[in-house]
């Protein structure tokens, strides 16, 4: 078990996922995690593999982002079954339910000013983000940041982000965010723009059958 102390001096190069998260996992048997320094494919041939990226944002010198045509509102407990809806809108490959959203409102990472859902000028929702908050660690970790495919190119993930970021600012130290390496969105492009940094490759391995 990774502690506190020696995670905060490293948090994206220590575990791949964040300290809250690790504290309460069983990694299977079948699964092993490796950090691209340590990581030689022919010592793992028989696992497939799938390459995640972690970055971290130190929550300094965050400048306010707005657009004129797309604003943010903090989420109600009864906008769950439309953030179900735009998750599910925005990925071919992800299916979300009611049940697994509504779940993470039950976590000690929640916090409801994290979780936000962006509007255009006519009132349509276009695209929403989740993040956690870790009291203990003082980290705050998006999760879910999404923009409907046909929304996408108008800097609304930028909007998103941004204010996630911004709402952190007073209750975490740092921010961090993960996703998988091969993804057609390319999502790690938008992450830096908004001033994550980092060059943490994770290797999640899975033993063939």
């Amino acid at each position: 078990m990774i502690s506190l102390t020696e995670y905060l001096k490293d948090p994206c190069g220590t575990l791949s996922i964040p300290y809250w998260k690790n504290k309460n996992i069983n990694t299977p048997d079948y699964i092993k995690i490796v950090h691209q320094k340590d990581y030689f494919a022919g010592n793992f041939s028989d696992y497939t593999d799938e390459k995640y990226f972690r970055l971290i944002h130190r929550l300094e010198n965050i400048k306010s982002f707005s657009l004129d045509d797309f604003y943010v509102r903090t989420a109600a407990p009864k906008d769950i079954l439309l953030i179900v809806d735009l998750i599910n809108r925005s990925y071919t490959d992800i299916s979300v339910s009611c049940e697994q959203i509504s779940a993470l409102t039950h976590l000690d990472a929640y916090d409801k000013k994290l979780w936000i859902i962006a509007y255009d000028k006519k009132g349509s929702a276009v695209g929403c983000g989740i993040a956690d908050l870790d009291g203990e660690a003082k980290e705050g970790i998006l999760e879910w940041i999404q923009v409907l495919p046909e929304y996408r190119g108008n800097k609304i993930g930028r909007l998103i982000v941004n204010e996630l970021l911004c709402r952190m600012t007073g209750k975490a130290d740092f921010a961090t965010v993960s996703g998988k390496v091969d993804n057609g969105s390319n999502p790690e492009i938008l992450y830096r723009k908004c001033g994550f940094t980092g060059d943490d490759v994770w290797h999640i391995l899975q033993r063939r059958d």
